[in-house]
Order: structure tokens, then C-alpha cells, then sequence
């Protein structure tokens, strides 16, 4: 499927593509901008931003870029330039932001990427456009927006929980949020046109402040 790709579309690939190139070649550069919990403590909050653009290796700029390259034109439409800009940084910020909450007593957590930012427009596209359907890489089945919605916080929840993987969970979650809240903020009238993924997020979100909770007092 080609999209017709907005001007912002293209720089914010090409922004990530260039960065990321950069930090694959120069370690000093990588490590500057990643997102360091104990560096954060020491109060280089420039990570917060500077790590969404930043990625591991090709096939994880990829991921990202391929995922962000099929929503960017549903969300830009529906949206505007601005406001889009606006959702996607503000996820991108929000699902750091709640990685470093999550995080927080966990001073060798590290981590990079723009999936927090991609997320929030994921999950901007399923609010704005409710009856969507998407085919997933390895099940070639047309998935409901709301089952997909769903499963994928039931992933991440289960995520976090385990912390048993390299995936930034707790920066996707956020970065979910963040995107759902600037959505409803531009564009109202979802909350009554999607109020089943809005029901899902509410109790995935108390799901994910118990974990937290959890996570701070264990």
C-alpha cells in the first residue's frame, strides 16, 4: 500500500534516518543521547528527546519507520500539520517521560528508539478511524482496530511486568497515552465515536498505575 506521505511525514523519517545513521558510526554521539536513567538523575533531560530519534541497529529504524510510514497519512489528515507535529513529539516525550517513572530506581536502564512516538500514532490513527483493520506481518488476516488495540496493551502490560526482553514497553505504553490525550484534545468528537478503545485504554491504564505502584514498592 503507498501512502501519500506529508511533508512533516518525510522529515521526521529523514530526521530519524540521519540521526540513527550517526549513532550506528559513532559511539560517543550514541551515547550522548540515549535514554539513561542514571544520566537522567544527573539531570541531561535533552535524553528524553534526543533518544526517540535515535535506533540500535537497521532492522529496528526499519520497524519503526515502516510502522510510523503506513499511519503518518491517516493521523496527518485527520489532524493537520501542526497538531500532528504536536502528537508526535508530545509522544514521543510522554512514553520517556513514564519509562523514566517506571524506571526510576533502575540506574543501568537504557534504552533508544522512536517507538513511544510511533505508538502514540498508532494508536491515534485506531481512535480517529474506529472501524479500521490491520494485517500484522505474520498473521495475513484483516485484525479488527479494537482487537488489535486490545492485544497490544495486554502485551505491553504483560511487558512491563516481566521485564524480560530488550523492548521498550513502558516508553510504548506512554507513548499510547500520550497519543490518545493529545488526540482527544485535537479532535473531541473520538470520545464518542471511539468509546471502546477509549474503554480499553482506561483500564489498561489503572492496570498499568497498579504495576507502577508495584514496581516502586516491591
Amino acid at each position: 500500500m503507498i501512502q501519500n506521505i506529508p511533508l512533516i511525514g518525510i522529515l521526521i523519517i529523514a530526521t530519524n534516518v540521519i540521526v540513527s545513521l550517526r549513532g550506528f558510526k559513532d559511539d560517543i554521539f550514541f551515547n550522548k543521547y540515549r535514554f539513561e536513567i542514571q544520566k537522567l538523575h544527573q539531570g541531561e533531560y535533552f535524553r528524553l528527546f534526543g533518544s526517540g530519534f535515535l535506533h540500535v541497529n537497521t532492522t529496528h529504524l526499519l520497524f519503526n519507520m515502516m510502522t510510523f510510514y503506513f499511519f503518518v497519512e491517516f493521523v496527518f489528515s485527520a489532524l493537520g500539520s501542526i497538531e500532528f507535529s504536536l502528537l508526535y513529539i508530545g509522544s514521543l516525550i510522554t512514553g520517556n517521560l513514564f519509562a523514566y517513572t517506571f524506571h526510576y530506581d533502575q540506574p543501568n536502564y537504557s534504552a533508544v528508539g522512536a517507538s513511544g512516538a510511533v505508538t502514540g500514532v498508532l494508536f491515534s490513527a485506531l481512535l480517529l478511524y474506529p472501524g479500521i483493520e490491520l494485517m500484522l506481518f505474520f498473521i495475513p488476516i484483516p485484525i479488527p482496530g479494537y482487537l488489535f488495540g486490545i492485544g497490544y496493551m495486554i502485551y505491553t502490560l504483560y511487558g512491563m511486568k516481566t521485564q524480560n526482553d530488550n523492548i521498550g514497553h513502558t516508553a510504548h505504553f506512554g507513548g499510547a497515552i500520550g497519543g490518545i490525550l493529545a488526540t482527544i484534545i485535537f479532535n473531541y468528537q473520538v470520545v464518542y465515536t471511539s468509546q471502546l478503545m477509549l474503554g480499553v485504554l482506561s483500564i489498561t491504564t489503572v492496570f498499568a498505575g497498579l504495576l507502577l505502584y508495584y514496581n516502586k514498592n516491591k
